[in-house]
């Protein structure tokens, strides 16, 4: 996994000599590839990313659910916070859409921390009560960054759901190509979607703490490399968990907040895609969108630390490192 690692650095430089894909990714065109076979068929093929075209076409399909999965954050002298993007999401969203609130009930109400797992009847329960069926395709977006997207992507996929789709470039990229936007609500009619736990997609504070010392796992610091290397801090131990390589999730997204095709994928990520990986961040919320990233890559046994560094500094003995060095 060393050689993951360096490809960043090189990815850093071959990728001034790469055309940025801004419309779609690589997963778009396969969807591409099918449009002569009939209707029926094509609505079988998930992909990880959908681009806004596709979706305008599809935005009447009776099987589509949209969730507008955005969060806001606020930043002071004091560091961060996050709120609900509800009141955002009733000024404007994608038609036929429905706000999946991260900050409420896709999130553990009775916690003091971030973004916690809800138990799994809760989940079970919000997640129906957006109108996801066991055979919707669910269409996710952000309108202001795609790591909240993502997050619900893997929890879906943590919950046995294979049929989420990402919106690539979000609200953003639908509004420049000049699609609609509403104010309208939409109707919740609750769906019949089953829970069935898929318990290797996330990991525990345990089982990171013996990846330190063993060599057949990978962990990932999904953070910038400022606050991997002890820079700066918003935790309140200061550094990366010892044995992590740096991946930061803004690697895999382009300047125009589309995500890095398939094709780029591999220059940067050049590893056993057998390799169990292990990803964190601050929350569980990055370390989401580098694991959807390295799921697109064909990476097979990813997890996601959803306690992350929020929950790992709370116990002084949690091993950590300062530096660029694992």
């Amino acid at each position: 996994m060393k050689n993951m690692k360096r490809s960043v650095s090189r990815f850093s430089f071959l990728v001034l000599f790469v055309a940025i894909a801004t419309a779609s990714c690589s997963e778009n065109k396969q969807s591409a590839k099918v449009t002569k076979k009939p209707i029926a068929a094509i609505k079988q093929i998930i992909t990880p990313l959908v681009s806004v075209q596709w979706l305008q076409q599809h935005l009447d399909d009776k099987n589509i659910v949209i969730l507008d999965t955005s969060v806001l954050v606020h930043m002071d002298d004091k560091g961060y916070k996050t709120l609900s993007a509800q009141s955002e999401f009733d000024k404007e969203h994608i038609p036929h859409a429905k706000f999946a609130d991260l900050k409420g009930h896709l999130s553990k109400q009775d916690s003091e921390k971030d973004f916690i797992l809800p138990e799994i009847t809760d989940f079970q329960k919000a997640v129906r009560e957006l109108g996801v069926n066991n055979d919707s395709h669910v269409i996710l977006y952000s309108s202001n960054n795609e790591s909240w997207a993502a997050r619900l992507w893997w929890m879906l996929k943590w919950g046995g759901f294979e049929r989420a789709s990402i919106l690539n470039g979000g609200l953003k990229a639908w509004k420049e190509k000049g699609f609609p936007t509403t104010a309208e609500s939409v109707l919740n009619k609750s769906g019949d979607f089953v829970f069935n736990l898929q318990p290797k997609l996330v990991a525990y504070r345990e089982q990171v703490l013996e990846s330190a010392t063993d060599e057949s796992v990978t962990l990932v610091d999904s953070l910038s490399p400022g606050h991997y290397k002890g820079d700066f801090s918003l935790y309140s131990r200061s550094g990366h968990i010892t044995g992590a390589i740096n991946l930061p999730s803004s690697d895999f997204v382009d300047e125009s907040g589309f995500f890095r095709p398939i094709d780029e994928l591999e220059m940067m990520l050049e590893a056993d895609k057998n390799t169990r990986t292990i990803t964190y961040c601050g929350g569980g919320v990055a370390a989401s969108s580098v694991a959807f990233n390295l799921h697109r890559a064909g990476f097979k046994d990813v997890a996601v630390y959803m306690g992350s560094l929020q929950e790992w500094v709370e116990e002084p003995s949690n091993p950590m490192t300062l530096g660029d060095t694992p």
